[in-house]
């Protein structure tokens, strides 16, 4: 690919480092830009290096935020007895979208994979269970990817919490295994929230 441009190549090819962008995509936002006024490429700018510098991780839960605490967990709305376990923050925003839940979350950051060199001491496993401990949460639910590693993590966790009066369940398996949650339609994912099970039922599944 040509340029006229050395400004308009670099352009591209930092667009182009962004996940699921290739170079064609790459030009045709640049060439936007190109077009769009200069304030309005200032205000994406600003937004971008704003987000990048001020960003702040839920002190609680791991979200991104404002503040020490997210919008979720400071919402008084929010049932603080139940929590939503996720590997990511995109798995969030997905559950969010469905609208039918009303709890709180707890962000793993990953999922355990041994072949990746992910263990558990580099997950946010520990703070979970002191946060079971100290603020009283009556029910976990497990809303991780259907896949193997998905698994390992939630029966690692789940002994990890044995003996603690906590109940746990998973959403139901509506979504196929080896798929992901936030490619899961808004239907199929409330459903799989609303119909949780039991995670003994489905350990002894297994």
């Amino acid at each position: 690919m040509s340029f006229s441009s050395s400004l308009l190549e670099e352009a591209v090819q930092e667009f182009a480092k962004l996940p699921g962008i290739g170079k064609k995509t790459a030009l045709r936002l640049a060439l936007h830009l190109v077009k769009t006024s200069q304030e309005e490429v200032h205000k994406l700018g600003t937004a971008l290096i704003r987000m990048r510098d001020d960003m702040k991780f839920c002190k609680q839960c791991f979200n991104i935020s404002d503040h020490e605490l997210c919008n979720i967990c400071s919402n008084p709305l929010r049932k603080k007895h139940i929590l939503c376990i996720v590997e990511n923050i995109r798995d969030v925003i997905a559950i969010e979208t469905t609208q039918q839940f009303s709890g709180s979350y707890h962000i793993l950051g990953g999922l355990i994979s041994p072949l990746d060199g992910i263990g558990p001491d580099q997950l946010h496993i520990d703070p979970l269970v002191e946060r079971v401990q100290r603020d009283g949460v009556e029910e976990l639910i497990f809303a991780l990817n259907p896949t193997i590693q998905g698994d390992t993590t939630l029966f690692y966790i789940h002994k990890k919490l044995n003996g603690l009066p906590v109940t746990i369940t998973t959403i139901s398996r509506g979504i196929s295994f080896g798929g992901e949650l936030e490619y899961a339609d808004e239907m199929t994912l409330a459903r799989s929230i609303q119909n949780r099970q039991p995670v003994n039922q489905y350990v002894g599944m297994k």
